[in-house]
This record gives C-alpha cells, sequence and structure tokens, in this order.
C-alpha cells in the first residue's frame, strides 16, 4: 500500500479527518481558560514559528517576495477569519453542533472552484454525495429544530457559514498559486501570518480576563500540536496533492469524531437517531468520492 503513489496525501487527508475532529473538544476546552481572539492568535503564533523554526534549522527553502505575501495573505483569510469565526461559534453553540455545521463548507469549497476559471466542473453525483451527507447533518439536528431557532443557534451558523466562505476561497487562492516552497512551510507561513494579524485585535479589544487552569493550557498545546503543526500541515499536503472535491469530505469525519467527543466529555445527546445520521454522512462521503475517481481531474503524485 505505501507504494501507491498517492498513499502519502492520503494519510495526510486521513490525519486532517482525525485531528482536526478533536479540536472541536480542543477549542471548547481551551475557551475555559482563553477569551477568543487570544487564543486564536497565541496559538497560530506558536505553531507557526515551531514549524519555521525547524525548517531553518533544516535547511529548508523558505518562500520569499510575491509567494510569501500571497501565503500571508491567504493565511489570514483561511486561518484569522475562518478559524476565529469557529472559535466565537463555540462560545454559542456545543461544540458537536459547530462540527456539524461546518459540514456545509464542502458546499463553500467545490462550489467557489467550479464558479472561478479553469476550475473542476461539478457533476450530479458528485452534488448528489453532498446532498446525502446534508441530509445526514440535517438528521443529527432535526429534534432541536422542534424547539426553534434560538438567537445563539442562528448567529453560530451564521458566523461559522461566514468562516466557512473565507476558509474555503482562501484554500483555492493559494491552491492556484506558483509555489516552489514545500506546502507544508506554505502552511507555516499562513499559520505565522494569521496569528500576528491577530494580535493586536486580541491584546487591544476588550474581553474577559486570562482564567489559568491545567486543562486550558494543556487544550492549547494540544491545539497547537495535533490541530495546527500535524493537522493544518496534513490538510495543505493534501489540498496540493489531491482533488478538491476528495479533500472536501474531512468535514464530514470531523462532524462524527466532534459529535462523538462531545458526547463522551460533556454528555452531549448520542443515540440511535445520531448513529442513523452518522452513517448517511459515511454514505455521501463515499459518493463524492467515488464519482470524484470517475469524473475529477487526474490524481497527480
Amino acid at each position: 500500500m505505501r507504494r501507491h503513489p498517492n498513499f502519502l496525501p492520503y494519510l495526510a487527508l486521513a490525519f486532517v479527518c482525525f485531528f482536526w475532529g478533536t479540536t472541536y473538544l480542543g477549542i471548547r476546552m481551551a475557551l475555559e481558560s482563553f477569551p477568543p481572539l487570544l487564543l486564536v492568535a497565541v496559538r497560530f503564533i506558536l505553531s507557526g514559528a515551531i514549524m519555521l523554526l525547524a525548517a531553518l534549522l533544516q535547511g529548508s527553502y523558505l518562500p520569499r517576495g510575491r509567494e510569501l505575501l500571497t501565503a500571508c495573505a491567504s493565511g489570514v483569510v483561511v486561518l484569522g477569519v475562518g478559524n476565529s469565526c469557529l472559535v466565537y461559534a463555540e462560545t454559542m453553540i456545543a461544540s458537536g453542533l459547530a462540527g456539524l455545521f461546518i459540514t456545509l463548507s464542502p458546499f463553500w469549497l467545490v462550489g467557489i472552484e467550479a464558479l472561478l476559471p479553469g476550475g473542476e466542473r461539478l457533476h450530479p453525483p458528485t452534488i448528489l454525495g453532498m446532498l446525502v451527507g446534508f441530509c445526514g447533518v440535517a438528521l443529527l439536528i432535526a429534534p432541536g429544530m422542534e424547539r426553534g431557532i434560538n438567537r445563539n443557534l442562528l448567529f453560530g451558523f451564521l458566523i461559522l457559514q461566514l468562516g466557512n466562505a473565507s476558509w474555503s476561497f482562501g484554500s483555492i487562492f493559494q491552491r492556484r498559486q506558483a509555489a516552489r516552497a514545500h506546502p507544508v512551510l506554505i502552511g507555516a507561513v499562513q499559520q505565522l501570518a494569521a496569528g500576528l494579524a491577530f494580535l493586536a485585535p486580541a491584546l487591544l479589544a476588550p474581553q474577559q480576563p486570562i482564567a489559568w487552569s491545567t486543562r486550558g493550557v494543556l487544550a492549547l498545546l494540544y491545539l497547537v500540536t495535533f490541530g495546527s503543526i500535524v493537522g493544518y500541515s496534513s490538510y495543505a499536503y493534501a489540498l496540493d496533492r489531491l482533488p478538491v472535491a476528495i479533500v472536501s469530505v474531512y468535514p464530514y469525519v470531523n462532524a462524527v469524531v466532534a459529535v462523538t467527543l462531545g458526547w463522551w466529555f460533556y454528555r452531549e445527546p448520542f443515540g440511535r437517531l445520531e448513529a442513523a445520521a452518522m452513517a448517511i454522512i459515511f454514505a455521501g462521503v463515499a459518493l463524492v468520492k467515488y464519482t470524484t475517481r470517475s469524473h475529477g481531474k487526474p490524481i497527480h503524485d
């Protein structure tokens, strides 16, 4: 299996599917100690600086000039705006529910790609797979709709869609740029740029003081290590090597992981209905993957 030309890209995508699913819980725990903007700034400054320092010690080629500017710009859009929207949403809604709302991101990712010149054209079976996955998400949140949509739920949903749009556009923008640097190093620059861009607002904006706790600090370190260094590096590598429609299935798996951990740690509802919805989500993921193999552009090494 390791001899398959796309073994590493698919392994990277598997890391994204799992580790990013755990970050929803990590963010909720970290928010018990850190205010949202400060959490975003510190997380990405630490992860970006660690990765760039490691690259310097290894003598790796670092982006410069236009390549550096585009990496910084996409980092602020993808991580600064995209992740801060998620963090703020988790101050209003449960971590598992946030993971479910993020599953709408493939519509943004594949849709924006299709609208841009030279983008991968959408095919009916691919759209059907996305809709099947969305039906699974709808089944998960349907019981809560009976009580009506409260303001926090509505605002949380809208903020996450802003984050989805920002994340998707920035990801496609970076993917279309010619780059000499390795995609993992581009990801490191993006993280450091996002952290530095949000540092001033984090220090100047009125927010609640830091409530130091062991769990909050450990959650932050987990986000830095597995959410950013491992997770985002894997995402940048997979997005560079695989078709957008394949990479876009990760939010569905993330949602399953997020809901499971939410039930485990915070006893968020989980029963037969949730299990059936997850099965539908996986069916949608499988359909998207199958149709992309049939219609998508060739996967390069």
